[in-house]
């Protein structure tokens, strides 16, 4: 009998080879959010080889190999050896957190992370940071190129610590020659989150200072995790913006919510916000406002130009946010308990607080200048 002629035997070879593998992926901050979706993700993949989960517990995706340990431990480095590439997502952004706290947790994490990377032989770093870092400023382009200057300051709700973060991924090849250091960048994140912006969006009435000139951009946790999969598998590397296309002017984000605006002066809302914060009442610091105040939206152009697209619009992302937010009472950033909410009606209470605040501050000038 003649043998099979070997165009016929490759072909044979191949269907009943098993498919190629890929890399083998840490994942720090695996057992909740965004960790726990891309985790998941990464461990339904064909071009995945296995995924490593570290976290302080276990979470639910049983094909991951998991490790519990804080990120901060040394001992992280044995846990990433025989790792290809790690995504660090083992942030705390809790607007309830002890700010102290929580810069020393982001930052001797990342710092612990890289280090522990790079002793393990692992060559690509994957870090999770925000479009924050670029800073809401009256001058921004729009949109802004993601090579453009990082001009955030530290007054916004963990923006220190992702600014650090970014210095430290600069930093890291020359290091560590051989890592690699990919930095993605997502925009206002909804799916599950709780931030300072996504907050803006349970008040009763939308804070517009005036003068400004807000435009708003987000990023779904899909998205973002998919975005994050294209770094793991080096379809795209170096400082990403993840968003949805285009952006949101302030009046269709009212238009499409439904919510009202309640405008106010410059130097009541900042004087106001900046007075709350510091005697407790709030969990934002002033600078969260300039947000909600200025431009900050990225072009966005290299995860296009690699074929990425976002799954999700502005409008659907709006939408979601709307839905998770029902029903929860923000005022000035603070939540409120429904009774709360009811006995002080919700736009009254952002009136009465910034309105205290503005009296106080009136008074105060008046004592120093008798």
């Amino acid at each position: 009998m003649s043998s099979p002629d070997p165009q016929v035997r490759a072909a044979r070879n191949k269907s009943t080879s098993p498919p190629p593998r890929g890399p083998v992926v840490a994942v720090t901050g695996a057992a909740s959010g965004v960790g726990a979706l891309l985790t998941a993700r990464l461990a339904a993949s064909e071009e995945v080889k296995q995924v490593v989960a570290v976290d302080e517990r276990r979470g639910e995706c049983a094909e991951a190999e998991w490790h519990i340990l804080d990120v901060r431990d040394p001992a992280i480095a044995d846990r990433l050896r025989g790792a290809d590439v790690v995504v660090h997502l083992a942030l705390d952004l809790d607007l309830e957190t002890d700010a102290a706290a929580r810069t020393a947790y982001n930052v001797r994490g990342t710092q612990t992370v890289l280090t522990a990377a790079a002793a393990a032989g692992v060559h690509r770093v994957v870090l999770c940071t925000s479009t924050m870092v670029y800073g809401a400023l009256p001058d921004n382009e729009l949109p802004l190129s993601e090579d453009a200057e990082l001009r955030a300051t530290a007054e916004a709700t963990g923006v220190g610590d992702l600014l650090e973060i970014e210095r430290l991924a600069r930093r890291a090849p020359r290091a560590h020659p051989g890592l690699n250091v990919t930095v993605v960048r997502p925009a206002v994140l909804v799916g599950g989150t709780d931030t300072a912006l996504t907050r803006y969006f349970e008040s009763p009435r939308l804070l517009v200072v005036a003068g400004s000139r807000p435009a708003w951009q987000f990023c779904h946790v899909e998205d973002l995790c998919s975005a994050l999969e294209y770094a793991v598998l080096e379809k795209v590397d170096g400082e990403l913006a993840v968003s949805c296309d285009g952006w949101l002017e302030q009046e269709e984000v009212e238009e499409l919510s439904g919510i009202r605006r309640m405008e106010l002066p410059s130097a009541v809302a900042l004087g106001a916000a900046a007075r709350l914060h510091r005697i407790g009442l709030t969990p934002s610091p002033a600078g969260d406002l300039a947000y909600t105040m200025y431009p900050w939206v990225v072009s966005g152009s290299r995860l296009h130009d690699a074929g990425w697209r976002p799954s999700y619009t502005n409008e659907e992302v709006l939408a979601q946010l709307l839905e998770e937010v029902s029903g929860r009472h923000t005022v000035a950033g603070r939540r409120l308990g429904r009774k709360d909410a009811t006995a002080a009606g919700a736009a009254g209470a952002t009136v009465a607080l910034l309105g205290a605040a503005a009296v106080v501050r009136r008074a105060r000038k008046a004592r120093r200048r008798i």
